[in-house]
């Protein structure tokens, strides 16, 4: 039985079917900034999905978005359970057994969260100015991550704390730090902190890290 879609943004490559990547987003929810990554992931060939966490709430104000993950956090594991829900639909979707992960902020610590809970399914990961505390002992996944040169939300500690549990459980990292940039630099909709030049050059090591 076809597995149904759940909430969230569907964007297929012209072939119908391709590489699978998850896209997971921030606290501000599935807005049109992620939609347009998803869509631009599916023009390179790749078959996206981006699961909606909020179920149709979004925001662009940053007291709402800390209510909005608050309540998400608050019931984290209904949460993890939906974005299984949303790899077994985009496995089924693109024809593929495995896929990647890509995660921004909020979004990032779930992306990492999922490559420990589903070894055998993630291959690799990509994380947005976002981290998170997980036994990666038995992961397989690469990781690729964008972070900002000053971002009061994610600390260097919490960086080079991330990168240091990664290696020592054998894990292929490379991280990327953007100087001049702050968190969101990588969201065109955020003008207070968008960074083209930087996110650009985040898009493409995406991309490329992707099709390797």
């Amino acid at each position: 039985m076809p597995v149904t879609q759940p909430d969230g943004y569907l964007a297929l490559p012209t072939a119908g079917k391709g590489q699978a990547v998850l896209v997971l987003h921030p606290w501000w929810g599935l807005n049109n900034t992620i939609k347009a990554f998803t869509d631009r992931l599916a023009g390179e060939g790749f078959a996206a999905f981006a699961p909606d966490l909020y179920h149709g709430r979004v925001t662009n104000q940053i007291d709402e978005a800390e209510k909005l993950v608050t309540a998400l956090d608050g019931n984290a594991d209904q949460a993890k359970k939906e974005i299984i829900e949303a790899v077994e639909f985009l496995k089924e979707k693109s024809g593929q057994s495995t896929i990647a992960v890509i995660g921004f902020s909020m979004g990032a610590y779930y992306a990492l969260d999922l490559s420990a809970a589903a070894p055998e399914t993630i291959h690799s990961v990509v994380i947005f100015y976002g981290s998170g505390p997980a036994d990666f002992s038995k992961a397989k996944a690469e990781y690729l991550g964008h972070f900002a040169g000053s971002d009061p939300y994610e600390p260097l500690e919490n960086v080079n704390g991330l990168e240091e549990d990664l290696k020592a459980s054998g894990r292929t990292v490379t991280f990327y730090t953007y100087p001049n940039t702050g968190h969101w630099f990588a969201e065109s909709d955020r003008a207070d902190a968008y960074d083209k030049a930087a996110a650009e050059l985040a898009w493409e090591r995406t991309v490329a890290f992707l099709k390797r």
